[in-house]
């Protein structure tokens, strides 16, 4: 038997700092999902890893501001953040956490190999401390005006327009994301990444990775041509320890959290391998040259993820790099930029107390921010849910089942065959190609697009045909013509299952089959001894290839039919609108 494909995906990890809203999913969540479906229906090895964020300035605020330790904060939204992904089918192999014994040693390793090498050294700098909290204030929670190009909203560690690498000191009016405050800057002492040691091999790299989107390349080639030493510690008490004699045992110095968050995707696989008690397997992902990478964010994460982490890689060696960096754009609200504190927020928990994961997950697929900014607005929301998922798809399947189950009760046989009918089966048998190729090069708007047009092809051809008439006269056609939609509805199944895997699932049950198609992912607790117990999002995923034609054999039992989508009264707009004007929004 033939090696299965590997691939591995690396997930963005979210900070455990809050519940995550509707635009956090949209990049770094369900396109990921929708891609290790995929790759899995095709019968790909995948391995799919992330977690929370559990360091970093978010939760040390959070902290402090209901007076509890950064640990118990982490504790509470690493929670919240595994079961809204368990409510959205996010299906990893391992969705842990950096505050495990398991990464804050893979960490220490990966510092201490960098050091070992030469790749780190002792240096002075100005940091920046939050006047109010004494706290430091990372890069990434400083803003001010880009001292190259004049944006506004520049980082304390990039500009977002012009993609150059900035400290805090070089802009223009600093202040804090947080609360606005001006932060004072004081001497002190950190380790820093000599960044420009890997300059050569990175302009080089990227070079060659044509393949990558173009906002991707674009954004890595500008930043890594003035590439500067980057520090890796910083002034705080919660987060990995140094590795080294003299600071391992120090509270004020850790190790800062883009060092550590980015360790996460090896750490995380060499958790999943443990687990599993194979201590050795996470080398066949991440040794094997072959092997590519995928990995999944929004479009602020990407430079850690083409310059800083293939950097630690190269630096480590023996490591592959990332193949394809997937780098959504931003989703907006209604117009506006998605704000906790402004209530233009729809966090994802909300959103699934109401309306079903498929919906959302459809909506973020077709009209989402794959390749630039997009708004969610609710009125478009409830239009592509009525007249798209509910008016194509949902309507072909259930005309479908209902007149074949009402009128024949199983799969009814096939006549001769016309034309027309040889048209549409291959057409949809074609769709394994035409969907299945945008989806292997991560374009999932082009891909369930594809599906949705070859559902209204079916639905075409039904209309045309009229089964639920030709049955009165012609019940031998008939059958043939409710034949090809069933034959088309059972392959259109498998190619919408990326996307809609609850209701996928429902159909194949409908359809009159008892195994999983569209396994869901389960929530198990990990116990590591001195440490402490914590969740990991993970599961089974089948390994047979499902990812072609397939026939429905005449004579295959069908269930009684029920509906898949929910259509969505117009009032929802306005009650919605309601809900966020009542929540504060502006």
């Amino acid at each position: 038997m033939p090696e299965r494909e590997k691939i591995l995906i690396a997930v963005a990890w979210p900070y455990a700092s809050g519940p995550r809203h509707i635009g956090h999913v949209a990049g770094y969540g369900v396109p990921s999902d929708v891609f290790a479906r995929y790759q899995r229906l095709r019968g790909a090895d995948v391995l799919m890893v992330s977690g929370t964020d559990d360091h970093g300035t978010p939760i040390t605020y959070g902290a402090d501001k209901e007076g509890i330790s950064p640990r118990q904060f982490a504790d509470r939204y690493n929670r919240v953040i595994v079961e809204d992904q368990l409510k959205l089918g996010l299906a990893y192999d391992c969705f842990t956490r950096t505050y495990t014994q398991n990464h804050y040693r893979v960490t220490q390793d990966l510092f201490t190999q960098l050091h070992d090498k030469g790749y780190l050294f002792i240096k002075k700098q100005l940091g920046a401390i939050s006047p109010s909290t004494g706290r430091t204030l990372p890069d990434r929670f400083i803003e001010g005006t880009c001292p190259i190009c004049g944006y506004r909203e520049a980082r304390g560690d990039q500009c977002d327009n012009c993609g150059n690498q900035l400290d805090p000191t070089d802009l223009i009016d600093p202040h804090s994301r947080v609360n606005g405050e001006v932060p004072e800057f004081r001497e002190t002492e950190h380790f820093f990444f000599d960044l420009p040691a890997f300059g050569n091999r990175l302009q080089e790299w990227i070079a060659r990775q044509e393949h990558w989107r173009p906002n991707v390349r674009a954004f890595s080639r500008n930043f890594v041509n003035e590439l500067k030493p980057r520090a890796i510690t910083r002034d705080l008490d919660w987060g990995v320890p140094i590795p080294l004699d003299g600071w391992r045992d120090r509270d004020d110095k850790r190790i800062y959290v883009w060092f550590d968050a980015v360790i996460g995707y090896l750490s995380a696989s060499i958790e999943w391998a443990a687990n599993r008690g194979t201590p050795d397997a996470w080398k066949e992902w991440w040794q094997e040259p072959s092997v590519p990478g995928y990995y999944f964010m929004g479009k602020d994460n990407i430079t850690f993820h083409t310059v800083m982490w293939p950097s630690i890689l190269l630096g480590v060696g023996d490591l592959n790099l990332p193949y394809e960096v997937v780098a959504s754009e931003f989703l907006t609200m209604e117009g506006k930029k998605f704000s906790t504190s402004r209530a233009v927020v729809i966090y994802v928990r909300d959103f699934l107390s109401r309306y079903d994961p498929d919906a959302l997950r459809y909506f973020l697929t077709i009209a989402g921010p794959e390749t630039q900014d997009t708004d969610f607005t609710w009125a478009e929301f409830v239009r592509r849910n009525n007249d798209e998922l509910v008016g194509t798809w949902g309507n072909l399947v259930h005309r479908t089942l209902v007149n074949a189950h009402r009128n024949f009760g199983a799969v009814p046989p096939a006549g001769a065959l016309s034309d027309r009918d040889q048209q549409v089966l291959s057409a949809v048998a074609a769709g394994f190609e035409t969907v299945g190729d945008p989806l292997g090069r991560a374009r999932f708007k082009a891909a369930i697009g594809e599906a949705m047009r070859l559902a209204a092809l079916v639905n075409q051809y039904l209309g045309e045909e009229q089964p639920w008439h030709l049955v009165k006269n012609d019940p031998e056609r008939a059958g043939t013509v409710l034949n090809v939609a069933l034959q088309c509805v059972n392959n259109l199944k498998v190619m919408f299952t990326p996307f809609l895997p609850f209701s996928m699932q429902r159909l194949h049950e409908l359809l009159g089959f008892d195994d999983v198609l569209a396994p869901m992912p389960e929530v198990t607790e990990v116990e590591e001894p001195d440490w402490g117990s914590h969740l990991v999002l993970g599961g089974s995923y089948p390994s047979e290839p499902r990812w072609h034609p397939q026939d429905l054999t005449a004579g295959h039992s069908l269930r009684t039919p029920v509906a898949l989508y929910k259509k969505l009264d117009e009032s929802v707009i306005e009650e919605e609108l309601r809900r966020m004007e009542g929540a504060g929004g502006d």
